[in-house]
């Protein structure tokens, strides 16, 4: 099914930066035409400084002891002027060979957690009991509302106060899965794509041709060690089928991993002393989608001070003596974001159209923006681990 032709529309490609970008620690990925492969890229003044050399991946950077010294004072490969990456980056009209940016992690796990807002833990729930029909969602959000109201905003996950509303919710056949995630002891953790399959900024992202409900998850997504330590963060849009996950919970990966449907980018900024784990609390996520065949426009919020679990709680359910990733890991911590606003026919809700540009920005993060696209029609995944390697090591990057 072929769409618009997407254009992002961005006035200035300098606002994918965080707005005190002179001042953070970023770190990023190129695409690099001359030798067809990726190269690990930090961010100094104006120029994108490749040290591919010192790090050839990612993962092997933030795994680094000395990792924030080695961004800002690690000796260059070589460098490329920042603003014609940024401009090249959301230019749809770009050459394919072109120096662009691409999806800032590489060998790390891409994990999610899941219900982890209370809004979106109910509009879970609506997907269940609706099984996947949005013409459903508007009565069900109502008897939902009336039975509950606003118990569980507030409650603390695995208290025993949680378990109390649960027991009452048991009582009115109320109970869910997602709520057993959303207030009890143990939160949804689950694998959001492959290892090397998510797009950067500026690269359609995927929904399925025959999904007919599904929307965009702007999140904060935190980078981790191997051994577990949170070392930054990043914006990310969990691409998401309602209409499948409301059928069954078993659909959930036909739901969240298809070709393109995991964004995350642009950049990852380290933690350092002008940036750390309290102020990722803090964030204030802003989602736009703006479509290029209707003339709709959708803005919300997603504030992270309104989580019910803390992010802290969140990395120690993925990583422990339970369960090790050697080469660290990517962790969505969920979206506030539950859209409900009719786009197509009163109590349709929202979907996407082809061709919508969707936008998660904040401000110490920046932008991400990604033009929508089928599944079956973005770019294929085609650089997986071994051409990677091969890259690599035709590069003479290795060892």
């Amino acid at each position: 099914m072929a769409g618009p032709t997407p254009r992002l529309g961005l006035s200035d490609p300098m606002d994918l930066l965080p707005t005190d970008h002179d001042q953070a620690t970023l770190v990023g990925r190129v695409f690099d035409p001359v030798e067809d492969g990726p190269a690990v890229v930090v961010l100094r003044d104006d120029q994108l400084v490749d040290l591919s050399h010192i790090a050839p991946t990612v993962s092997d950077l933030l795994d680094r002891p000395d990792l924030v010294d080695l961004v800002r004072n690690g000796t260059p490969r070589k460098s490329w002027p920042l603003a014609d990456v940024l401009a090249t980056t959301v230019d749809p009209d770009a050459a394919d060979d072109a120096v662009r940016l691409l999806s800032p992690i590489d060998l790390q796990v891409i994990k999610a957690a899941g219900v982890t807002f209370a809004k979106s833990m109910i509009e879970r729930v609506i997907e269940e009991r609706a099984k996947g029909d949005s013409s459903r969602a508007e009565e069900i959000r109502s008897q939902i509302d009336d039975a509950i109201g606003g118990t569980i905003a507030g409650l603390k996950p695995g208290s025993a106060e949680a378990e109390r509303v649960k027991s009452i919710l048991i009582s009115e056949g109320l109970w869910s899965q997602y709520l057993e995630v959303g207030i009890g002891p143990d939160p949804e953790i689950f694998t959001k794509a492959p290892v090397l399959s998510s797009v950067g900024p500026g690269a359609p992202v995927g929904v399925l041709a025959r999904s007919t409900w599904n929307n965009p998850e702007p999140e904060v997504v935190l980078a981790v060690t191997s051994n577990g330590r949170v070392v930054g963060a990043t914006l990310g849009n969990d691409v998401n089928l309602r209409d499948f996950e409301g059928r069954s919970a078993l659909l959930l990966a036909e739901a969240k991993d298809n070709n393109s449907s995991c964004a995350i980018g642009p950049f990852l900024r380290l933690f350092d002393d002008h940036f750390s784990l309290d102020d990722v609390r803090d964030l204030v996520v802003d989602l736009q989608v703006q479509g290029v065949d209707d003339g709709y426009l959708l803005h919300e919020q997603s504030t992270m001070s309104e989580m019910s679990r803390g992010l802290e709680e969140l990395v120690e359910h993925a990583i422990g003596d339970h369960h090790r990733y050697p080469d660290g890991f990517v962790l969505f911590t969920g979206t506030l974001f539950a859209p409900t606003q009719d786009r197509d026919a009163a109590g349709m809700g929202f979907t996407h159209h082809l061709g919508d540009v969707v936008s998660i920005s904040t401000d110490r993060l920046g932008l991400l923006i990604n033009p929508v696209s089928t599944a079956e029609e973005a770019p294929d995944w085609t650089v997986g681990i071994r051409r990677l390697y091969a890259n690599l090591g035709a590069r003479r990057l290795l060892g």
